[in-house]
């Protein structure tokens, strides 16, 4: 059994190829050279982070499906500072378009170390921002990204830390490791 982490760039698609597009986007594939390996879930293009590939179709299956409530760790910076009411709302499930999410963790953090995202995000003085450490343990598609915003927190980075036991620290972006 192969089992790769990976820690994808913003704006690399989480798969090994990009079929379809009248321009060519980086890929998978761009970056990892083992065959057999497919990636157990998704991670959003313009998101960040740690992307678990592996040849082991049970694997996949556990890591990906919600089912098994693997928890995934994500550092999120939002637009504005959430206030207590906010960050509540978060702990106890967002109602969203396609039903309600469950709980989560979340709590404000400060400005983590992490490497500079290209393009970096905007500046603007007159807007805060805030980071927050956010587990969800199911993993509807951008649906960090809809909770934010449904308490009124736009996201404007997201990476994903960690996925159950397996985490990001210590690999750059671009890089990835067998566990």
């Amino acid at each position: 059994m192969t089992l790769i982490l990976f820690n994808k760039p913003f704006d690399v698609l989480s798969q090994f190829t990009d079929r379809g597009s009248p321009t060519t986007r980086a890929t998978l594939s761009d970056f990892v050279d083992v065959p057999g390996v497919y990636p157990a879930g998704r991670l959003d293009r313009d998101s960040e982070g740690l992307l678990l590939l592996t040849d082991d179709g049970r694997l996949q299956a556990r890591i990906a499906d919600p089912r098994f409530k693997l928890p995934k760790i994500y550092l999120v910076q939002v637009e504005g500072a959430p206030d207590a009411a906010a960050l509540d709302r978060l702990r106890t499930g967002v109602e969203l378009k396609d039903g309600p999410t469950r709980p989560a963790t979340v709590e404000r953090i400060a400005d983590p170390e992490l490497w500079p995202r290209t393009p970096p995000i905007r500046f603007r003085a007159s807007i805060p921002d805030c980071w927050l450490r956010l587990t969800i343990r199911e993993g509807r598609n951008r649906q960090v990204r809809r909770m934010t915003a449904a308490v009124g927190h736009p996201t404007l980075r997201l990476v994903r830390w960690s996925i159950g036991e397996w985490t990001l620290a210590g690999l750059a972006p671009g890089r990835w490791r067998q566990a």
